[in-house]
């Protein structure tokens, strides 16, 4: 059986703003409320296995501290031009 896509993205945007982190709270939450309901079906498998990822990790992929894996790159440059002056002016 596999969930409606409905549940997925409330069950994504639940887990983008329930982080551990307060600025990935704030990054992810902005991104899936702008991009989540757009997804491909594929957009979201890759958007999910992203979330599995750890924070710090991610915040580093983010904040160009460090370059994301090779499948995350293109999500990661979308989710930083969204993030652009969440966490700290612009």
């Amino acid at each position: 059986m596999t969930e409606p896509r409905e549940i997925r993205e409330k069950r994504l945007a639940m887990r983008s703003m329930r982080r551990g982190i307060k600025e990935m709270d704030l990054i992810l939450d902005s991104y899936a409320r702008a991009h989540l309901a757009a997804m491909s079906e594929a957009e979201i498998d890759l958007y999910e296995a992203l979330l599995a990822e750890n924070d710090h990790d991610l915040y580093q992929w983010v904040s160009g501290q460090v370059a994301p894996p090779t499948e995350y790159t293109a999500m990661i440059a979308q989710i930083a031009e969204q993030a652009r002056g969440l966490t700290r002016p612009a």
